[in-house]
């Protein structure tokens, strides 16, 4: 049976179309779910009895089991169970410009870069869209809040599920339902070319982040596998070529890796590679853990790094740093939670 969180609006009214209803009766069921966020079919009352039972008798309407939370300053990290007991992970951040959730694509995920908790646990499956979805909802339901930016950057690469991705994003971005303007959605690949090159074809104006992290295939051939199979200079031909297409800004996102890839040579190499493209670089302070041995660059060396750019005229900011009180690095919680268990 399927989650009716899984329909886009012009999937229901196909759907009613084809049981011989009215198709604004899609848009009613969307404002139940969406606008009214109810639990069950039997709460929307101005839809006829005999239409309710159809749907309960073709969808289901189940959200996410939060089971585990964290909570530390302008952060919140939760741990879902999903219908057949996989668990993933989403982070609520709160900024001055609004609350941002972070969402998971993935059970699992099959990048293995080096630096990753989340590619410790190999991919089990791809998230559906429902349960992207759902992720957003149990969250704004739990804190009673708006989420008014969405970030792809959890557990799993989002181009390796490409298709229920792009339909969670349609199912967001309708103004019937969740509303969420596609310019506050934020794609994040390791840098699959042949997705980043489809991506470049969607006509919507959601955000494209690339997962850099080196400036050059020495350093990336080791912490990230994909870079074998994409090196830099194919990734970076890819980036100009959606670049050129969309006319939309990109962001490289850096984790600062200790004397791995955060000295000046690397900056000064990292902004050759840039110059002239229209992006900006998100330097990232590195979340250690205890089953990985990478650690987190000095302050001081961040800030060298930062000046570096700056020199060079890339536009550049260091990310804020949440959860120190809690399992900060992605996939964390989760392989905790399943360790302990």
């Amino acid at each position: 049976m399927k989650n009716i969180y899984d329909y886009r609006l012009e999937d229901l009214k196909e759907y009613f179309k084809n049981i011989n209803e009215k198709e604004f009766k899609a848009t009613q069921v969307y404002e139940w779910l969406y606008k009214k966020r109810v639990k069950s079919f039997d709460e929307m009352t101005n839809i006829k009895k005999e239409v309710i039972e159809r749907l309960k008798q073709d969808f289901s309407i189940e959200p996410l089991k939060i089971l585990k939370k964290q909570i530390d300053t302008d952060v919140r990290k939760y741990l879902f169970e999903l219908s057949d007991k996989n668990k993933i992970e989403a982070v609520l951040m709160k900024h001055d410009y609004g609350n941002s959730l972070c969402v998971s694509t993935q059970v699992g995920c099959n990048m293995s870069c080096a630096f990753c908790e989340s590619g410790r646990l190999k991919k089990v499956r791809n998230l559906n869209s429902y349960e992207m979805v759902s992720q957003i909802i149990q969250v704004e339901e739990d804190l009673n809040i708006r989420i008014s930016h969405l970030v792809l950057m959890g557990i799993g690469e989002p181009f390796d599920n490409y298709d229920n991705v792009m339909n969670f994003i349609d199912i967001i971005n309708e103004p019937k339902g969740i509303d969420l303007g596609a310019r506050h959605i934020t794609v994040s690949t390791s840098g699959l070319v042949p997705k980043i090159n489809e991506f470049a074809n969607n006509p919507k104006q959601v955000n494209l982040a690339i997962s850099l992290h080196a400036p050059n295939n020495e350093i990336r051939n080791k912490i990230m596998p994909i870079n074998k199979a994409y090196p830099i200079e194919q990734l970076i031909e890819s980036v100009k070529k959606y670049i050129n297409k969309t006319n939309r800004r990109v962001t490289f996102e850096y984790i600062m890796l200790k004397n791995i890839n955060d000295q000046e040579k690397h900056a000064v190499e990292l902004s050759k590679l840039l110059k002239g493209i229209n992006c900006y670089v998100n330097l990232i302070p590195y979340n250690e853990t205890s089953h990985i041995e990478f650690k987190k660059s000095e302050k001081e060396q961040i800030m060298k790094f930062y000046d570096t750019l700056k020199k060079n005229n890339i536009n550049v900011t260091i990310r804020k740093e949440f959860g120190k009180k809690v399992s900060a690095a992605c996939g964390q919680l989760r392989s905790n939670y399943e360790e302990e268990k």
